[in-house]
C-alpha cells in the first residue's frame, strides 16, 4: 500500500525520518478504513515481506492493534485537543493522529519521541501543510495525558461507576457502550466478571494450533515447537490444541504440512462437542458442516471421522455418500457447504488430505441433500463476531446493533435447515462465535419453541474437561475464563421416531 497524502506526495518514498514500523502500522490502519481490511489477515503478510527484526515487528503490531481497538477512545482523546471533530479530519491525517495518541497514553515511548515521529510520519503521508496542526494537536495530548496520568475516566470524562456503571465501563475498556450491555447481559449483569470480560479483548491472545486426528497429535506438535524454540504447552481443554506465547507458527513442519493449523481451542471444542454426542438409532454414515468458510471446524470433523472410523462413539464404521453426490474417494463422510467461491477454496484447502471429505458449493438453507440424511450437522452461522474481538482489533468499531436485523433471521434460518437436513436421533450442534443473546439462546429458543421434533440436549456433558460453564444446558465459553474466544454452542437432537 502506498502512502497517501496531497497530490505532491502520493507514492512518493518516505524520508529516511520516518521508521518502518510506524509507516507499516499506518498502512494497516489505512488499509482497515479505506478497504475494510481484517488487520489479523492482513498484518502478517505485511510483516512476512518486511525484513524487520523481532523487536521492530513486535512494535508494528502493538502500535496497529492496539490504535484500533482503542479507536472510539483515541477519538475522544483527540476531540479534546482538536477544535474541529476527528471524524472531519482528513482520514489518512486521522490515523497518523490516532497512532501518535496510541504512543502517547499505552506505549513507554517518551511524549516528545511519540510527538516527533508521528509529525514525521504525517509529512510524510500527508505533506507539509497538516504538520503543524498534527504538532500542536499532539503536544496538548501529552499535556493532557501528563496532567491526569493517564487516567481515561478522567480524560474523557467517563460516568462514575456508582451512577452508571455501563458508561463508565464502556469508557475505561475502550468499547461501544452496546457491546459493555450485551456483555454483561450474558454475564447476568454480574458487572465484576463484565469489566474482566471486557479487558480480556485488550489482552494478546496466544495463537492456538489444532493437531490433526490421524496426521499428528499434541505430543509431536509440542516436540515440534520445543525443537524450534518456541514456547508452547498443552491446551487445557482440547486434547488436540497446543497454545504457543509468541513465535512464527509457520515454522513448524505440521502446520506447513496441513498435519496441524491455527485453531482456536474454543473452536475445537465446538467440533469435539458434536462428535462426542451420542446419536440415537442406526447411523447412514453423513455428517455435514453447513456453513464450513473458512474450514477450521471441517478439517477437525474429519479428522475425527478418519481417525475413529473403526467405530468411536456416535461414528458409522460403514459410511455411505448421500444420493446424487459423486464423492472423490470411496467412504466419504463429510460434506462441507460453503456458498462463497473464496471460502470454499480455503475450505477444500483445508481439507485437503481428508479422503472422506468433500466441498460443495451451496447456500446452507439450501443444501444438495435429502431431507434426514445427516446424523450430524454442525451450523456455525455467520454471526457478529462480537467473541473474537481480541483476535479481530478492528470488529469493535466496525460492528453496529442493526447488523443483528439482518443477522438474526439469518441464523434461525440456517438452524431451521439444519434440523430438517438431520435425520430423527441425529444431532445438529448451533455455534456462533459471539456472546450476544439475541444470537445465542433467543435464536435456539425461538426455533426450538416452534418444533415438537426437536430436543434440547447438555452441552457441557460433550465437554466434560471444560470448567466454569455454569447451569447449562448451553455452553458459553469466554477469554477471561477459559482463554479462548468467546463461542457458543447448543446441541439439539431431533427426537427418534
Amino acid at each position: 500500500m502506498s502512502p497517501a497524502g496531497s497530490p505532491g506526495t502520493r507514492g512518493a518514498r518516505p524520508p529516511a525520518a520516518v521508521d518502518r514500523p510506524r509507516l507499516l502500522a499506518w498502512e494497516v490502519l489505512r488499509a482497515v478504513d479505506e478497504r475494510g481490511s481484517y488487520a489479523n489477515l492482513l498484518l502478517p503478510s505485511l510483516l512476512a515481506g518486511s525484513g524487520l527484526p523481532a523487536r521492530d515487528r513486535g512494535f508494528v503490531t502493538e502500535l496497529a492493534y492496539g490504535a484500533l481497538r482503542a479507536q472510539g477512545t483515541l477519538d475522544g482523546l483527540l476531540d479534546t485537543a482538536t477544535s474541529r471533530p476527528v471524524h472531519d479530519i482528513d482520514p489518512p491525517l486521522r490515523d497518523a493522529l490516532r497512532l501518535g495518541a496510541y504512543q502517547l497514553l499505552r506505549t513507554r515511548v517518551p511524549a516528545r519521541a511519540a510527538v516527533a515521529s508521528t509529525v514525521d510520519l504525517v509529512r510524510a503521508t500527508s505533506g507539509e501543510r497538516p504538520v503543524r496542526f498534527a504538532n500542536a494537536v499532539l503536544r496538548r495530548v501529552a499535556t493532557r495525558i501528563a496532567e491526569t496520568g493517564g487516567d481515561l475516566a478522567t480524560l474523557l470524562g467517563a460516568p462514575r461507576f456508582e451512577t452508571d456503571p455501563i458508561g463508565h465501563l464502556a469508557v475505561v475498556t475502550t468499547h461501544p457502550r452496546w457491546i459493555v450491555e450485551v456483555v454483561a447481559e450474558a454475564l447476568g449483569d454480574d458487572l465484576d466478571e463484565t469489566r474482566a470480560a471486557l479487558v480480556a479483548d485488550d489482552t494478546r491472545p496466544a495463537v492456538h494450533l489444532v493437531a490433526r486426528p490421524g496426521r499428528t497429535d499434541q505430543n509431536r506438535l509440542l516436540a515440534e515447537a520445543a525443537e524450534e524454540g518456541l514456547d508452547a504447552a498443552a491446551g487445557p481443554y482440547s486434547p488436540y490444541a497446543v497454545r504457543l506465547d509468541g513465535g512464527d507458527p509457520a515454522r513448524l513442519p505440521a502446520v506447513a504440512s496441513g498435519a496441524a493449523a491455527v485453531q482456536d481451542e474454543g473452536s475445537q471444542l465446538v467440533a469435539l462437542a458434536l462428535a462426542r454426542t451420542p446419536t440415537v438409532g442406526r447411523d447412514r454414515g453423513l455428517t455435514v458442516d453447513l456453513c464450513a468458510g473458512p474450514g477450521g471446524k471441517a478439517a477437525l470433523l474429519a479428522g475425527l471421522l478418519t481417525d475413529r472410523s473403526g467405530g468411536g462413539p456416535g461414528f458409522s464404521s460403514q459410511p455411505a455418500a448421500p444420493a446424487g453426490l459423486a464423492a472423490p474417494g470411496s467412504g466419504a463422510t463429510l460434506l462441507a457447504l460453503e456458498p462463497r467461491a473464496t471460502r470454499a477454496g480455503l475450505v477444500a484447502r483445508s481439507l485437503a488430505g481428508e479422503p472422506r471429505a468433500w466441498v460443495v458449493r451451496a447456500d446452507g438453507r439450501a443444501a444438495p441433500l435429502p431431507a434426514g440424511s445427516a446424523d450430524r450437522v454442525l451450523v456455525d452461522v455467520p454471526c457478529t463476531g462480537l467473541g473474537a474481538l481480541r483476535r479481530r482489533p478492528e470488529a469493535r468499531w466496525r460492528r453496529i446493533p442493526g447488523d443483528l436485523a439482518a443477522l438474526v433471521p439469518l441464523q434461525s434460518a440456517l438452524l431451521v435447515a439444519a434440523l430438517d437436513l438431520v435425520r430423527p436421533g441425529g444431532v445438529v450442534a448451533y455455534a456462533t462465535c459471539s456472546p450476544h443473546p439475541a444470537e445465542t439462546v433467543e435464536v435456539v429458543r425461538q426455533v426450538t419453541g416452534q418444533r415438537v421434533d426437536v430436543s434440547v440436549l447438555d452441552a457441557r456433558l460433550g465437554l466434560p474437561e471444560v470448567d466454569g460453564l455454569g447451569s447449562g444446558p448451553f455452553v458459553q465459553l469466554w477469554p477471561h475464563r477459559h482463554g479462548t474466544d468467546a463461542m457458543f454452542v447448543a446441541l439439539l437432537r431431533r427426537n427418534p421416531d
